[in-house]
C-alpha cells in the first residue's frame, strides 16, 4: 500500500514506535491521527506533523470509536489503523493478580479487537484498508518472567494471523510487527520482559519505522527487527523439545543471577 494521501491511526502514537511511525507515515505523505492516553506529547507530535491528536484509553471500545469519527471528521475514512499502544506488566502466576490479568488484557489485546469492530465494515465496504498489530516476539516464542506479557502477545499474534487469512483476499492486508529490544519507555519499565537485556544492539524506534514502512509499501505479514528472531522461530519450528530445554537453561541462568544479585 502506498502511505501518500492516506489517512492513519495509530495508537500510542506519543512516544516510542508509535511517535516514529507516525512521522514516518506523515513524512510520505499520510494523514496521521495520534491516539494516545498521553495528550500532551500527542499534540506536540502531531503539531510537528501536521496532524491529529486524541487522547484514547484504548482498553475502551467508546474512545477508539472517538477516534475513528475524529479521523474521518478531520481526513476522511481510515485508510490505515495501527494498534500499537501496549503495557508490560505483571510477572508470573503466583504475582500477577486477576486484576492485572484483566487490564493488560483489555490493552493488549481487546484494544485491537474494538479496532477492527470500529474500522472493518467501511474498509469491506471499500474492498480496501489496513491494519498493522503489535506484537512481540514475546508473542511468537515467549518471554521469561512474565507470563501475563506472554499470553497478551500470543493473542495479538493470533488475531493477526486471523484476520489476514480470513480477509486478505478481500482487499484488506495485514502486518505483525514484533519487535526485540527496542528503545522505547518500555524497556526501561522494569515490569517489562525487555528492560534487563536483549538480543543484541538495541534498535531505534526510527529504524523499527522504517521497517513497518517497507512492510506496509510491500504488504508483507511479518516485521521482525532482528535477525536473530527469524533463527529462533526456525529452531522453535523445527524441534520444539530442543527450544524448550534452551530455554530452560536460560531461565536457570536469570534465577541463579538473581540470587548472586546481578
Amino acid at each position: 500500500m502506498e502511505l501518500r494521501e492516506k489517512n492513519c491511526i495509530v495508537t500510542g502514537g506519543a512516544s516510542g514506535i508509535g511517535a516514529a511511525c507516525s512521522r514516518a507515515f506523515a513524512a510520505l505523505g499520510s494523514n496521521v491521527v495520534i491516539a494516545d492516553l498521553n495528550i500532551e506529547d500527542g499534540e506536540r507530535i502531531a503539531a510537528e506533523i501536521n496532524g491529529r491528536a486524541v487522547r484514547c484509553d484504548v482498553s475502551k471500545q467508546s474512545d477508539i470509536d472517538a477516534a475513528v469519527s475524529e479521523t474521518e471528521r478531520a481526513f476522511g475514512p481510515v485508510d490505515l489503523f495501527f494498534s500499537n499502544a501496549g503495557i508490560a506488566t505483571g510477572g508470573d502466576p503466583l504475582e500477577a493478580d486477576v486484576e492485572t490479568w484483566s487490564t493488560q488484557w483489555d490493552v493488549n489485546v481487546m484494544a485491537h479487537v474494538y479496532a477492527i469492530r470500529a474500522v472493518l465494515p467501511s474498509f469491506l465496504a471499500r474492498g480496501e484498508g489496513y491494519f498493522v498489530h503489535t506484537a512481540s516476539m514475546a508473542g511468537i516464542l515467549t518471554t521469561h518472567g512474565n507470563v501475563v506479557y506472554a499470553a497478551t502477545k500470543h493473542a495479538v499474534v493470533a488475531i493477526a494471523e486471523w484476520m489476514s487469512i480470513t480477509y486478505h483476499d478481500k482487499g484488506i492486508h495485514t502486518s505483525l510487527l514484533a519487535p526485540l529490544g527496542v528503545n522505547t519507555p518500555m524497556l526501561g519499565n522494569r515490569g517489562s520482559p525487555f528492560g534487563q537485556s536483549a538480543a543484541g544492539p538495541i534498535k531505534e524506534p526510527e529504524e523499527v519505522a522504517g521497517m513497518v514502512v517497507e512492510a506496509i509499501e510491500n504488504e508483507r505479514f511479518l516485521i521482525l527487527t532482528d535477525e536473530i528472531a527469524q533463527t529462533w522461530m526456525d529452531r522453535k519450528n523445527s524441534d520444539i523439545e530442543r527450544w524448550l530445554n534452551g530455554m530452560r537453561r536460560l531461565q536457570r541462568k536469570i534465577e541463579d543471577a538473581k540470587e548472586k544479585g546481578v
